[in-house]
């Protein structure tokens, strides 16, 4: 198995922690990338892209990353707010009149950022294609109840989290660009970061095929019901999603779901959040100030939806929250199978870990975990 790409001196440590979730850890495709103060340290990548036919991860291949998309879409809606197109204590409806029904008129976009918002499923019946179509989606969110007091408690809208955001963006931006294109145009050409939210159909050859967990986790849920607000959560909207090779398709990869089907690279993962906490190439996306208001703790403790301990601020994971081995000071986000994404202001340390075999384990992924480990040990002195 070879791994190919760049690292400093100083940090071949995470080179030996990448080896070994290979060799150790049954790795079968991925990616690593770090910045240290903007400049970039560690870029590796290896195995393979496709199991199935042997087509090898190169420096060109994209993969999807699941929730690690939702920091993402945060950098994106912190930008409007230093913009000053968006004020995250006022109402969602002051950009989204549609929003303020059925006890929803006072929910304010940091709530809906944070997870407070009480809309953590989409009701009704939908096909798939209705659900990868945005306009039903929002429309049908805007009708919703919430399912509890908005700002009281707060639980992981897994996908909901991207069609509020989402719209939430698109009303506020001027141009009422969708999330997608907003990210384009103003951070990701400017940079050059190879991450999209609705993959353009000339890219589709480059994008690693997804290795689904050996457990279905929807027929894990489905004997709970609507007993267990995880299981409704999870396969919302209209019961179709779970982690198997629906990913792997066209339609998923088109459609933009700001919350969940973001493509790229550790990379570009690694060099958006090195821009939000200090120049890359002379440009910066977030302000000092903007970030210091974004990771701020809006909801913290049990989450009502995964049933763990959460944290979250503007629409950023903090701290240890979401990885056990992270920085307490933190933001970014995790993706479902184990990608992580983060930047810690601290240290000038941006990371970004992407891979195709997706795996859930409870205790934490060994493997973006010993990376995290590896990083920091390469900034011990004499290390």
């Amino acid at each position: 198995m070879t791994i190919d790409g760049y690292v400093a001196t100083e940090f071949e440590p995470v080179l030996d922690a990448f080896t070994q979730n290979f060799d150790d850890r049954g790795e079968v495709g991925a990616a690593v990338a770090v910045y240290l103060d903007g400049e970039p340290v560690v870029d590796l990548w290896g195995g393979l892209a496709d199991a199935t036919n042997g087509r090898p991860w190169t420096e060109e291949t994209l993969v999807l990353v699941y929730s690690s998309t939702k920091g993402v879409t945060a950098v994106c809606a912190n930008l409007l707010m230093q913009q000053g197109h968006l004020d995250p204590d006022a109402a969602v409806a002051t950009v989204w009149p549609e929003f303020a029904t059925n006890g929803k008129q006072d929910i304010t976009v940091a709530q809906a950022m944070s997870h407070q918002a009480g809309l953590p499923y989409v009701e009704g019946d939908f096909t798939l294609e209705e659900s990868l179509a945005w306009e039903p989606i929002v429309e049908a969110l805007a009708r919703q109840e919430p399912i509890w007091e908005p700002g009281t408690k707060h639980g992981y809208h897994m996908r909901t989290y991207g069609w509020i955001v989402g719209e939430i963006i698109r009303r506020a931006d001027p141009r009422h660009r969708t999330a997608g294109t907003f990210w384009r145009e103003e951070i990701a050409d400017a940079l050059g970061i190879d991450f999209w939210i609705g993959l353009p159909e000339a890219l589709e050859p480059r994008v690693a095929r997804l290795v689904p967990p050996t457990r279905d986790l929807r027929k894990l849920l489905a004997p709970f019901g609507d007993d267990l607000l995880l299981a409704r959560v999870f396969s919302s909207p209209g019961g179709h999603f779970n982690y198997d090779d629906m990913w792997n398709t066209r339609p998923l990869h088109a459609a933009e779901l700001p919350s969940s089907n973001g493509i790229g690279n550790a990379r570009g993962l690694a060099r958006l959040y090195a821009s939000c906490i200090g120049k890359v190439d002379g440009r910066r996306t977030l302000t000092a100030e903007t970030v210091a208001r974004a990771t701020l703790e809006r909801a913290c403790g049990k989450d009502e939806v995964i049933m763990t301990e959460s944290c979250f601020g503007l629409g950023f994971m903090l701290g240890r929250a979401f990885g056990a081995a992270n920085p307490p000071d933190a933001f970014g986000h995790a993706g479902a199978g184990g990608s992580l994404a983060f930047a810690d202001p601290d240290t000038g340390i941006a990371f970004g870990y992407v891979m195709n075999d997706l795996r859930f384990d409870p205790e934490g992924d060994p493997r973006s975990e010993e990376l995290v480990k590896a990083v920091y040990r390469s900034l011990e002195p004499g290390s």
